[in-house]
């Protein structure tokens, strides 16, 4: 029996005592390559047999494995892994390093395993030991079939016979150097690549393209939709990979293709049904030739002993020459931010910013005016589809070549990215009009606060800001203000918790703050909203010509609503703001109000849709399968209680799952029914900060929601004196109540906007969520043994810096505005927020 396992990947040995899992370990492994259990507890212990110490040998296990398995180096674990905790824990060391697993199962009768047993010099385990080895053995052979592992169950005779041959992973070609000809997104374009593969030295052999000089192309996927004849670039790709004059990766719109050719269901659009109708002119033998083919293209190639990595969207350094789900995830699709951009379009981070690998990276996917040199990597798509040109790199000269369109073939949704330079002339053109010269908001940022001091903005940050800014926000004029994030509490050690109000308590009550204040936190969209008494009142403030007379943004700069249903809602705001007195009172032509608008799915609908929602169904249609089985089984006569016990609680926690993100989603009508807004600031107006305390900020709310109930929702609140027992106790049990009722927790600040105690930089406020609602930021069985406990390494401190520096640049950003300074002054402070939340972090946090 030959077994072919790949040449990097985790191998685990399976067997009660005396299977012969070590003499089949080192015969077709290396001594370095095997990790045993038995040799990691003499390691700590010098004693081989000593059971006592296993917790502490298996974690010497566990951190060698994991920084095998980082270098990329073939590792086997050899113990009896008997247990699926235990194999659960290895693999998942596996799937953080994006590597395959097997296991190699030594099914051996009990009467030889005890016989070996016997017959070993020293160190023999009591018989009781071995018969239950292999009592769990046929237990363990039934769990793997569950697991991602591939398993090789092996008898003692096929276990000596066997043969272990290790097999390059397909995506390594490191052995290959090259030349190559790096081919950009086609998109159907097949006039455009014939002239591009001429110009490149191939010729044509009867319809397949040859280079003499024995170089080879490799296409950076997306070969198919939208252009004129996606099936000839097909047939002009598989002619060349059979060929071996060219190689080819798998692009987004090929996967696309090849699940609607399989029969599943796929939405057809951004050019797909294009591509069906001109397969449909094919016969079924071409067809079935093309659902072939793209279904071995792999996501990546590493290439030139690792000189080159190519793949559709990109790769980082990390996943190079790895395989995994969230690996071909990332190479098919990039690195996005889960928001969606005025096109409905996912809004992408530009991984190739912050790339410092050595190996070079070619890939596509994002359209650009002309070819992108990032750093040590290069993006060739140039959007021949969209009238652009079809772009190749020769490696390794480096060398560029492309063909023009011949004319534009698809209207694209939105205009590709441009180059570097041609994004900054755009920010110049949205910025400048409003007398923000981007001098001033580039490159370092130092800027001086009033309440905090100087906070200081790294280029690369803000750098990374200016593109969704100066494309995605409203215009700049309005950004007098960016509200901070709101860092989590302190991890909670309670049993059970990730947070709690003790942890908030504490930390203010250890800042000096006398007084604090509780307030319920609703689960929506953070919306800043500006409002004056008339438009013109706008115009003579802001410089914005707004018939609405106003505007309202997310917290990141971005237009909340379509521009008729933001009139209707300015107009009640307006109104409102009448009715319950406050122009008067706070005697001011405009104001600025910070809110949170519900229901969530009013922004967060496609998040939902295609995250939320699946996963609950997914979850829920598997795991009541399996209890269905496992009532069966029981009722066969089978000892399952304890795996009926565990798929309980994980249906509970699913369930828990669905029912939190239900709780925030409802629908709403164009005339702002169902809409909900909880106003927990009337922050500013012609005078500069409100600096009035957060008890009267509440007070705002309550006088909207009176007049117009419709519309405006009241916060409840407590204030609580910090070291007093009974308040915190009292605001405790409010927590509870909210929290079992599907609330989301509540936000804890000092009751002063400006509080001064014996810290300089006091959190201007908390979240303490609940334990229901925390299901949707970690996972439905976050809570579940051992889970909670890993995830509380979580690490806030760089959340909690940020928040005390976008305060203050928020803060002073309206302090600018009112004192009369200069446009790009102001703005400069808006640019210091949102550079600051483009720094990589935990989103959960």
């Amino acid at each position: 029996m030959e077994i072919r396992i790949p040449e990097f990947c985790l191998a685990l040995m399976m067997g009660p005592t005396g299977a012969g899992k070590s003499h089949f370990a080192q015969k077709w492994f290396n001594t370095t390559e095997i990790l045993s259990s038995d040799n990691c507890r003499a390691l700590v212990s010098d004693d081989p047999a000593n059971r006592e110490c296993s917790d502490d040998a298996f974690a010497v296990l566990h951190a060698v494995l994991d920084k095998r398995l980082k270098r990329r180096r073939l590792t086997l674990v050899d113990a009896t892994n008997l247990r699926q905790e235990d194999r659960k824990t290895l693999q998942e060391i596996a799937r953080e390093h994006d590597c395959q697993s097997v296991i190699f199962a030594i099914d051996t009768p009990v009467k030889v395993c005890l016989e070996r047993n016997a017959a070993r010099e020293g160190r023999k385990s009591p018989e009781r030991v071995v018969q239950a080895h292999c009592r769990r053995m046929r237990m363990s052979l039934r769990d793997t079939k569950k697991e991602r592992s591939r398993v090789y169950q092996l008898k003692p005779q096929e276990a000596k016979d066997a043969v272990i041959r290790r097999v390059k992973m397909r995506i390594d070609l490191r052995d290959q150097p090259g030349p190559f000809d790096l081919i950009g997104d086609v998109h159907g374009c097949q006039e455009e690549l014939v002239q591009l593969l001429d110009k490149l030295g191939y010729r044509d052999a009867d319809g397949t393209f040859i280079h003499p000089e024995e170089r080879r192309a490799v296409f950076l996927g997306d070969l198919v939709d939208r252009g004129p004849a996606s099936d000839q670039v097909l047939e002009t790709a598989m002619n060349m990979v059979e060929a071996g004059s060219a190689l080819a990766v798998m692009g987004n719109h090929d996967d696309k293709l090849e699940r609607k050719l399989k029969g599943n269901p796929v939405e057809v659009s951004h050019g797909l049904g294009r591509t069906l109708e001109q397969l449909d002119k094919r016969d079924e033998e071409f067809k079935e030739r093309v659902k072939k083919f793209l279904h071995r293209l792999p996501e990546q190639y590493l290439l030139d002993e690792g000189r080159l990595a190519v793949a559709h969207a990109g790769i980082l350094e990390k996943y190079q020459g790895r395989t995994s789900r969230r690996v071909r995830d990332f190479c098919l699709y990039g690195q996005t931010t889960g928001e969606s951009d005025e096109y409905g379009l996912p809004v992408r981070q530009d991984w190739a910013r912050e790339y410092t690998g050595e190996t070079l990276v070619a890939y596509g996917h994002v359209a650009v005016d002309e070819a992108r040199w990032v750093g040590n990597t290069i993006c060739l798509d140039t959007g021949c589809v969209f009238g652009g040109s079809l772009t190749a790199l020769r490696y390794p000269e480096r060398e560029l070549v492309s063909v023009p369109a011949r004319e534009t073939y698809y209207e694209g949704i939105k205009p590709w990215e441009k180059t570097a330079e041609e994004a900054r002339e755009r920010a110049t053109e949205r910025f400048e009009p409003g007398h923000i010269p981007l001098a001033g908001i580039t490159g370092d940022l130092k800027i001086d606060t009033a309440t905090h001091g100087p906070v200081e903005v790294p280029a690369n940050r803000v750098n990374h800001a200016l593109e969704p800014m100066s494309r995605y926000a409203v215009d700049p004029r309005w950004l007098i203000y960016l509200p901070p994030t709101i860092s989590p509490t302190q991890t909670s050690r309670l049993p059970g918790m990730m947070e709690h109000p003790d942890e908030a308590f504490h930390q203010y009550r250890e800042d000096g703050v006398a007084k604090v204040i509780c307030q319920e936190k609703h689960m929506g969209s953070r919306g800043i909203v500006i409002v004056g008494r008339s438009p013109e009142v706008i115009r003579e403030k802001f410089g914005v010509d707004s018939p609405a007379g106003g505007v309202c943004y997310t917290r990141t700069g971005r237009r909340f609503f379509p521009p008729e249903l933001e009139k209707k809602f300015l107009d009640r705001t307006r109104q409102a703001l009448y009715a319950a007195g406050l122009w008067d009172e706070l005697d001011t032509g405009w104001m600025l109000l910070d809110c949170e608008i519900m229901p969530w799915s009013l922004k967060a609908r496609g998040l939902l849709q295609q995250t939320y929602a699946p996963v609950a169904a997914a979850a829920l249609n598997t795991l009541e399968a399996a209890r269905e089985s496992l009532e069966q089984a029981q009722a066969r006569g089978m000892d399952v209680e304890s795996a009926l016990e565990d798929n309980g609680k994980r249906l509970d926690a699913v369930r828990g799952y669905r029912q939190a993100y239900r709780e925030y989603c409802w629908e709403t009508s164009e005339e702002l029914e169902g809409v909900r807004v909880a106003p927990f600031m009337a922050l500013a107006g012609e005078q500069g900060v409100n600096h009035r305390d957060h008890l009267w900020q509440m007070s705002v709310g309550s006088r909207l929601a009176r007049v117009d109930p419709k519309l405006f929702q009241a916060t409840c609140h407590v204030v609580v004196e910090t070291g007093n027992e009974a308040q915190e106790m009292a605001a405790l049990e409010w927590w509870q109540e909210i929290t079992c009722r599907g609330g989301e927790g509540m936000v804890v600040k000092p009751l002063e906007l400006l509080p001064r105690g014996s810290r300089d930089r006091i959190q201007p406020a908390v979240k303490v969520r609940g334990k229901e609602y925390l299901r949707l930021i970690y996972g439905p069985e976050y809570d579940l043994p051992g889970n909670l406990e890993r995830m509380r390494g979580r690490n806030l401190r760089a959340r909690r810096e940020n928040a005390v520096k976008e305060f203050a640049l928020g803060l002073e950003g309206i302090r600018r505005f009112t004192a009369g300074e200069s446009p790009a002054r102001v703005y400069q402070c808006a640019m210091g927020v949102a550079g600051l939340e483009s720094e990589p972090g935990d989103p959960r946090l």
